[in-house]
């Protein structure tokens, strides 16, 4: 009947048309669906294939883009809180493998060595080749103390090893401190929701510690693998007395927003060096694209991970729930650089430690007022 009804009363324009159009798919898609039901070699649930179906659906538009289940949207939300089961590992999905963004320091992945830009292939020996990064995700989740083994492809490394981790509580202090003489050392390692709040103590114990003599700031966003926006465009406020921080540009009006820093620098305008590596990512680069825009701060390391869309979580109604993480839009620095697959270039290349020095590797230093 349905059917009928749409070759009774044909669409008389394009959008119609397409309207059309897409009900049929979907028609199609109604086919298959119950093909699945009812043929497929074990019985399935219709929650199990609905799930794949919509999973399926948005991550084949890019790696950043999945479906979340009630279960793993509930996952997300105590990530962001800065409490959460796991190795303690931000990942993405790149030809057909999950690739490793960062490790987030003082985790089971951090101690056992995994590296930003490390792929891995299985996962307690099984292949993870082509499966959704939600599911490998999940895979990778389990009771604290368990154990899991990861199959590691390394940039370098002439065959694939195994690393076996402890799974443990994931517990993250997004901000560590130090003094080092009259300098004051901020080390960021994700941005959650009291990132801001722990960095803007930092800079008030060290002004303490320190005194008046305080020569200036290291900014330390190495391996640090994003998080949340508004904590980003905090933080860069922070170190700013105006202007931009971040712009985004999307689809939809509602998606292309301009943020700004307020008036008022917690580091009274000192000078400020940036570090950032392969495993700065999203939020990270933000604060090093806004501070180095704004000549307020020296980017030293390597070239940052490019990370720049924007992934906006879209709660879904009905039975099932769960949510969306849709890319609705590209990050852009203050100067209207894109992020996304392209990086901050650091001012100052200096390579990790544990590489080889290349006297030819070419670097540029800031042309700034201050004297880094």
């Amino acid at each position: 009947g349905f059917a009928s009804a749409l070759m009774i009363f044909p669409a008389a324009h394009g959008a119609a048309s397409s309207q059309v159009s897409a009900y049929r798919q979907l028609e199609l898609f109604g086919t298959a669906f119950e093909q699945v039901r009812t043929n497929y070699v074990r019985e399935t649930t219709d929650s199990e294939l609905i799930d794949a179906a919509i999973n399926g659906m948005v991550t084949s538009l890019d790696p950043h883009s999945s479906y979340m289940n009630p279960k793993e949207f509930n996952d997300m939300q105590v990530q962001t809180r800065g409490e959460f089961g796991g190795l303690g590992i931000e990942v993405t999905a790149e030809d057909g493998l999950v690739k490793v963004v960062s490790p987030i320091d003082d985790t089971p992945a951090a101690r056992a060595g995994i590296k930003a830009g490390d792929y891995i292939s299985d996962i307690d020996g099984t292949s993870i080749q082509g499966v959704p990064l939600n599911e490998a995700v999940d895979k990778m989740r389990g009771a604290e103390n368990s154990k899991v083994t990861l199959t590691i492809l390394r940039k370098g490394e002439k065959k694939p090893f195994d690393v076996t981790l402890t799974r443990a509580v994931i517990k993250i202090d997004s901000v560590k401190f130090r003094r080092e003489a009259d300098v004051g050392y901020i080390r960021i390692t994700a941005f959650n929701e009291k990132t801001d709040v722990e960095l803007e103590r930092a800079i008030r114990e060290l002004k303490k510690q320190i005194g008046g003599g305080i020569k200036g700031y290291v900014l330390d966003l190495r391996n640090n693998p994003g998080g949340l926006l508004d904590q980003a465009i905090a933080v860069s406020d922070d170190f700013l007395e105006g202007g931009e921080v971040v712009s985004t540009r999307g689809r939809r009006t509602a998606d292309t927003q301009r943020y700004n820093a307020k008036s008022g620098d917690l580091t009274d305008g000192k000078p400020v060096v940036v570090l950032i590596n392969e495993g700065s990512a999203s939020a990270s680069e933000i604060v090093a694209g806004a501070l180095q825009d704004h000549k307020r701060a020296a980017v030293i390391g390597m070239k940052s991970f490019g990370k720049g869309s924007v992934q906006t979580i879209i709660p879904l109604s009905g039975p099932g729930g769960g949510a969306l993480r849709l890319t609705t839009a590209k990050y852009y620095t203050p100067s209207g650089r894109t992020i996304q697959a392209t990086g901050i270039d650091p001012d100052i290349a200096v390579s990790q430690l544990s590489e080889k020095y290349d006297p030819d590797r070419k670097s540029t230093r800031l042309n700034s007022s201050h004297g880094y």
